[in-house]
């Protein structure tokens, strides 16, 4: 049985809100080997071209990455000399109207929520990003574990300029 198995469900989504009000202050400060602690080993990032995109393997996606994709970003994310952050991103989020969703999986927790970020390089425009979060969660200590995060981009249709932080 999930730790969550005897949490209440204002427990369970207090808990997920300060598990996402962390996980996006880790982003803000850059700290995206902190961030990379946070997924199960075989844990999936996300995001889909579709909003309606059913799964990642059989359409074509933003992103879909796994642990070694996610460090190998993080790394050029550091890297001083890399083109891609040149100049460098700084980025800040707002998650909001968060809300337990039906998990199908036994053991996981399923968190909906919106967000909003707010990326800027140095002398170039300001971007903002928003749209919706889907976290498929396990119980790991006394917080969770990222089986998958999905992010569904209010315009992912869009032409975008490249995605090179993470959302």
């Amino acid at each position: 049985m999930s730790a969550t198995a005897t949490m209440s469900p204002a427990d369970i989504l207090a808990a997920v809100t300060a598990f996402l009000f962390e996980e996006a202050a880790l982003l803000d400060q850059r700290r995206w080997f902190d961030w990379l602690e946070l997924f199960t080993p075989d844990g999936m990032y996300w995001a889909p071209l579709r909003p309606d995109q059913p799964d990642p393997i059989n359409h074509v996606s933003l992103f879909y990455e796994d642990a070694m994709m996610r460090e190998v970003r993080a790394r050029r994310l550091e890297e001083k000399r890399a083109w891609s952050q040149q100049p460098q991103v700084h980025a800040a989020r707002i998650v909001g109207n968060i809300r337990l969703g039906t998990a199908t999986v036994p053991g996981e927790t399923v968190v909906h929520s919106t967000f909003l970020m707010a990326e800027s390089r140095l002398s170039l425009p300001q971007r903002l990003l928003s749209g919706f979060y889907t976290h498929r969660l396990l119980p790991r200590g006394d917080g969770f574990a990222i089986v998958e995060k999905r992010i569904d981009l209010i315009d992912s249709e869009e032409v975008h300029a490249t995605l090179e932080a993470f959302l």
